[in-house]
């Protein structure tokens, strides 16, 4: 069973874009936007790039462990959705090409640990949960 909702699912599967945040070593946050896709055999998110292992996020994540992504967008005439997942990371060498042609294998891998979601499930709630590693 996933830590998703299964119009979570639908709604990151129709997303291309999310922005990745993590902390640098001075204590500085870093938001970057990126490319995402859901993994299902881990139910996590992976993150990936052209040149993901030179990347500042990467070398964050390294140290802390620790990234959030947010996935968002707006429908008209103004009904904002938003999924936020904050949890634990860790760099893994593999699955980057599953993005695309001129993808670094590389990816950043954000197992939840907490689920914010706001319009998904239904047009104005927010839902906010705990979500257990799998």
């Amino acid at each position: 069973m996933s830590a998703f909702t299964d119009k979570e699912l639908d709604y990151l599967a129709s997303q291309r874009l999310g922005r990745i945040a993590t902390v640098g070593p001075d204590g500085q946050p870093h938001v970057v936007p990126t490319s995402f896709r859901y993994n299902a055999d881990h139910d996590a998110i992976d993150v990936g790039g052209m040149r993901m292992s030179q990347t500042k996020k990467t070398r964050d994540v390294q140290r802390t462990g620790r990234a959030s992504i947010v996935i968002d967008d707006v429908l008209p005439p103004w009904q904002p959705r938003m999924i936020e997942v904050r949890g634990t990371a860790t760099v893994v060498p593999t699955g980057g090409k599953a993005f695309g042609e001129g993808f670094e294998d590389t990816v950043v891998r954000i197992q939840p640990t907490r689920i914010i979601a706001f319009g998904i499930d239904s047009s104005e709630a927010t839902s906010a949960r705990s979500a257990g590693s799998s």
